[in-house]
């Protein structure tokens, strides 16, 4: 009899472990981005750029921001277990080589050279170089009309320069360090024109303290295709970005995005989209 129970006793024990190890085994949660059951990622954005990547105390709002909550949803993560790492424009390529993001959603165009050293899924959004005037100056209607005007100048960008030198040599550049700094000097009519991605330039524009100061002049001059970068070669996650993309644009969520950080500027999306994501390489 205490045998029998013994053994009885022996199995349950067993069982329990047993049922125990396969519990084990199914809940197989991953802790890196493009595992199944993706838990913490750590994603790339702007930090300074409002109405796409901008960081305000403990909060992150922006279209590129929805953009990259959806994808991660679509991995399986949580919004909060997304760690916001801001991602400098020169320091992007670097962020991505050196694993301290998963990937970027930060204004981040598709381009050749890029392509060298990261991949890209996308695009999600085709954006394009233009003008950001008063709202009450009719005078300028894009790139060409603007000789003897002054262009607003930031330190380390070309976008100004490639106006002088393709469409209006007579313009007078006036360099600022920033972006922000533009903003007052457009206003005072210290500067008559800021030049830089037409998102940008409506993020700025939606700004609560700008509304009704500033307009985007809405002719484009050049093609931007803002794609998500990751590491180089890692096709198996950048089939899935490129999934939750499609998606987000099937189901309304990216329209949604751009209407509710872009839109208060009036801003319609230009020539390009909704945008065609490409075959992962």
């Amino acid at each position: 009899m205490n045998a029998r129970r013994i053994g009885a006793a022996l199995a349950g024990t067993v069982l329990a472990l047993s049922i125990a190890a396969c519990g084990d085994g199914s809940s197989g949660a991953g802790t890196g981005a493009g595992g199944d059951g993706a838990k913490a990622l750590k994603i790339g954005i702007k930090f300074d750029q409002p109405g796409l990547g901008l960081k305000q105390g403990s909060t992150y709002t922006g279209m590129d921001v929805d953009v990259a909550k959806y994808i991660a949803k679509q991995l399986g993560t949580d919004e909060g277990d997304i760690t916001w790492v801001q991602a400098p424009s020169a320091q992007r390529e670097s962020l991505i080589s050196t694993g301290q993001v998963d990937f970027i959603v930060a204004t981040y165009s598709i381009t050749d050279k890029r392509k060298e050293s990261v991949s890209f899924a996308g695009p999600y959004f085709v954006a394009g170089q233009d003008l950001l005037v008063r709202a009450d100056d009719s005078s300028i209607t894009g790139p060409d009309s603007l000789n003897g005007k002054k262009l607003c100048s930031v330190k380390g960008s070309t976008s100004a320069q490639k106006v002088k030198d393709e469409f209006a040599n007579q313009v007078q550049l006036q360099e600022f360090s920033g972006y922000s700094e533009c903003l007052p000097a457009l206003a005072s009519g210290g500067v008559d024109a800021l030049t830089t991605d037409d998102t940008i330039l409506a993020g700025f524009a939606a700004q609560d303290a700008n509304k009704g100061k500033f307009k985007v002049v809405g002719k484009p001059f050049s093609t931007e295709k803002y794609g998500v970068g990751l590491k180089k070669g890692n096709t198996d996650l950048c089939n899935k970005i490129t999934d939750a993309i499609k998606k987000m644009q099937s189901d309304g969520s990216l329209e949604k995005a751009i209407e509710a950080n872009l839109g208060p500027a009036d801003y319609t999306p230009g020539p390009g989209n909704p945008a065609t994501p490409e075959a992962c390489a």
